[in-house]
């Protein structure tokens, strides 16, 4: 996250923004600026890619099923854009840690010690680790001591739209995000490898939300996609994965998506216009 600030400092903040006399470095300014900076991108990533999404992928035709809820687009919305000044608040926080310079992260390749390889491969271990972390923190919320208090209020949504994918209860939302924010401080990552991941994985989440079930066949039982998590929202107990299926296998949890076997959402309104 300092590549952005510095970013901000250079072309917005220290010329228009701060008095001249106050440094770039002084905590309370970096803090202020990330709060603002964090705030801004959440935003403008959520309302670009949830609005595309939603107009150019999602099927209109869900908003007739039975379980769509009145004004739902709107209520998704709102929601969202209610809880994401409150997950910034320890996220901020940790990008404060990174700004100081606690984090493992680095500028260059050569800072790499397995130079581009270790870069590929830390994408990798990136995406199985956050994955991990995800899946049992988001088993975990369900459990009945959090689950009504933090992670209901996103269940609201059985059939979702890409605006649900960050109606979450602040707490739940926060949580959720943990793994992508704890990887930088336990294993070396490039920066902007860094930056490119977290907005991959904000796009991914309003994937998941989008209604598009298609998924190459050799990938249909190993890709966590949108058929999964939408048997998720409908069924509860089923599909934690973010973005793969293995360790929903390896916990006893998997559920071969209804919409594979003719049962899904779309399924059940074609039937509905047969009657």
């Amino acid at each position: 996250m300092d590549l952005v600030l510095e970013a901000a400092d250079r072309h917005l903040l220290t010329p228009y923004v701060y008095p001249a006399g106050w440094p770039e470095g002084e905590p309370c300014r970096q803090l202020l600026s990330l709060f603002v900076i964090t705030n801004l991108g959440a935003l403008a990533l959520y309302l670009l890619f949830g609005t595309l999404s939603y107009y150019f992928i999602f099927d209109h035709e869900l908003k007739k099923h039975p379980q769509f809820l009145e004004n739902q687009v709107s209520r998704e919305i709102t929601y969202a854009l209610r809880s994401l000044p409150w997950i910034s608040v320890p996220t901020v926080a940790l990008f404060f840690a990174e700004v100081r310079g606690y984090s493992k992260l680095y500028d260059n390749i050569e800072d790499s010690p397995y130079g581009w390889s270790g870069v590929f491969l830390s994408m990798l271990s990136f995406l199985f680790f956050t994955d991990m972390g995800i899946y049992w923190i988001h088993r975990g919320l369900h459990h009945k001591l959090f689950y009504k208090r933090f992670h209901k209020p996103h269940h609201l949504w059985k059939i979702a739209t890409p605006f649900a994918s960050h109606a979450f209860h602040p707490v739940d939302g926060f949580m959720q995000s943990l793994p992508y924010h704890v990887y930088p401080f336990l294993f070396p990552l490039h920066k902007v490898t860094y930056l490119g991941l977290y907005i991959f994985v904000n796009v991914w989440t309003i994937s998941i939300h989008d209604g598009d079930y298609r998924v190459p066949r050799l990938l249909r039982h190993v890709i966590n996609g949108s058929a999964h998590h939408t048997d998720h929202h409908l069924y509860f107990d089923y599909n934690y994965g973010q973005y793969f299926t293995l360790w929903d296998k390896i916990g006893g949890s998997y559920k071969s998506p209804t919409s594979f076997e003719g049962k899904g959402p779309h399924d059940y309104l074609r039937k509905l216009r047969e009657k």
